[in-house]
């Protein structure tokens, strides 16, 4: 994988940037409501930045996120679970109790079990991404 510029995807309601921060390391940072508006887009940038290689980890900070619809939820569950041989693990920063339990579906809907880790403190994924980062 070649690390990258931030690709931004940009709606009305939500912003998606998606980084590649190392050959192993890829961040997304997702703001805002995710209502769906952005489409398939987050999954194709994200499926050319794993084209090679792998396992990957990837990290989602939901940090600024108010939750995302169901469907949303849905197609990330479902990318997710098709692409799970791909990650080594899967990391989420949620902040609101909302955004925690719809990451919960999502590691049981993509059966990632452990691979998925959910994270509440954001200095403790910070911390985990820099470790991963620098390999």
């Amino acid at each position: 994988m070649r690390l990258n510029d931030p690709i931004v995807l940009a709606g009305v309601h939500c912003t998606i940037d998606i980084s590649a921060l190392s050959d192993r390391t890829v961040l997304v940072h997702i703001a805002g409501v995710d209502t769906g508006e952005l489409g398939q887009r987050p999954f194709a940038a994200l499926s050319e930045l794993l084209e090679a290689g792998g396992p990957f980890d990837l990290y989602i900070d939901a940090r600024d996120a108010r939750g995302p619809s169901v469907d949303v939820s849905a197609q990330w569950a479902g990318w997710l679970r098709e692409n799970r041989a791909r990650f080594q693990y899967v990391n989420m920063l949620t902040r609101s109790r909302f955004v925690q339990l719809t990451a919960d579906f999502v590691r049981r809907f993509a059966e990632l079990g452990d691979c998925m880790r959910i994270f509440t403190d954001p200095a403790a994924f910070d911390t985990a991404l820099g470790i991963s980062i620098r390999g």
